[in-house]
């Protein structure tokens, strides 16, 4: 059984049976985890294993661990510092920030993969026009080359780690002040002010980005639909203009900016045919059940389903208990130090 498109969640710690059922079903190909399925590392270790023995190939478990707001496992990790506070250190000394990124990287992908998840949907490299509340912070920088700088050596660091890095939000979410997940942004800036935008996936793509999520944004000027289901950005900028090989996710389709695609089985169809590769829909168990009865099944993509294979989780770090680990010690003395001299500064 290959892996099919469809990313659902968990209602809690452990399966329940009727997860067992829909997670074997040939559309299902991951699960995203959140904060309500979340315990303690050995709890988690246990829901992931579960998770992974129901299949071959095993279904691919994500979650969302970018640090600062947006880290959904906090008790028993290393408290992650928000992509801003790395673009600061960036701009006070551009090795150090970069340091920095690579070894926040590390950190959050050896954490996760020792507990056996295998994908932290990261890095976020929203550009920070200061627009957006639902990016904030999670931007590394205003500028494209800073971030594109930052993300690399991110994407370095959770690669060393065993973890593909999956950048979003493509082809940017930073110059909308909308919430895509309560409404749909519209970018009616014009291509040339886009492709400011674009830098980071082009350099990012250049160093082998397994990995990108599609943005439920409108971007009037390309299509008057929302890029993630819009064949004009993934199949002809994305794939075409930027040689993007890896996988594409869109982002949750249960989200509101989705609903431009008409009902969750018209949106799963236009993204499918955009070219997308696998589609999150969480917090929605009404439309996870409609996608398992409604949106049939075609033909296996081998393309497709080589891409999701290669987003599985490498063996994670060391042979031991991942705090005795020279660089978790390393790394996660970088992310208290970050904190630290954020504080410093602002008391200063």
């Amino acid at each position: 059984m290959t892996l099919g498109p469809l990313m659902v969640d968990l209602q809690g710690v452990a399966l329940e049976p009727e997860e067992r059922e829909f997670l074997v079903h040939p559309l299902v190909g991951g699960v995203l985890l959140f904060t309500r399925n979340y315990d303690s590392p050995p709890q988690l270790a246990r829901l992931v294993d579960s998770i992974h023995e129901l299949r071959t190939p095993a279904l691919l478990v994500a979650v969302d661990q970018e640090g600062g707001r947006v880290q959904r496992f906090r008790d028993g990790f290393t408290r992650l510092p928000p992509p801003r506070l790395v673009g600061h250190r960036y701009d006070l000394d551009r090795s150090a920030g970069l340091r920095l990124a690579r070894q926040l990287g590390w950190l959050m992908a050896a954490e996760l993969r020792a507990t056996g998840v295998d994908l932290s949907l990261a890095p976020c490299v929203d550009l920070d026009y200061g627009l957006s509340q639902v990016i904030g912070d999670r931007a590394w920088h205003r500028r494209a080359e800073a971030v594109a700088e930052l993300a690399t050596a991110y994407l370095f660091g959770m690669r060393e780690a065993g973890m593909a890095a999956v950048a979003k939000h493509f082809p940017g979410h930073g110059a909308v002040s909308a919430d895509s997940h309560v409404a749909l942004p519209v970018d009616r800036r014009e291509w040339s002010e886009l492709e400011t935008d674009l830098l980071p996936y082009r350099r990012l793509t250049a160093n082998g980005l397994p990995a990108v999520m599609v943005a439920h944004v409108v971007c009037a000027q390309v299509d008057a639909l929302p890029a993630s289901l819009s064949a004009r950005w993934v199949r002809d900028c994305l794939r075409g203009q930027l040689h993007f090989q890896g996988a594409v996710f869109t982002d949750d389709l249960s989200m509101a900016g989705a609903a431009a695609g008409g009902d969750i089985i018209a949106r799963a169809r236009l993204a499918l045919a955009a070219g997308c590769d696998m589609l999150p829909v969480c917090n929605d168990r009404a439309a996870v059940r409609a996608l398992l009865a409604g949106l049939l099944p075609g033909g296996a993509d081998p393309v497709s389903a080589l891409r999701l294979a290669r987003l599985h989780g490498r063996p994670p770090p060391g042979d031991g208990a991942l705090r005795d680990h020279p660089q978790w010690q390393e790394c996660a003395a970088a992310a208290a130090q970050c904190f630290e001299a954020e504080t410093l500064q602002f008391e200063g």
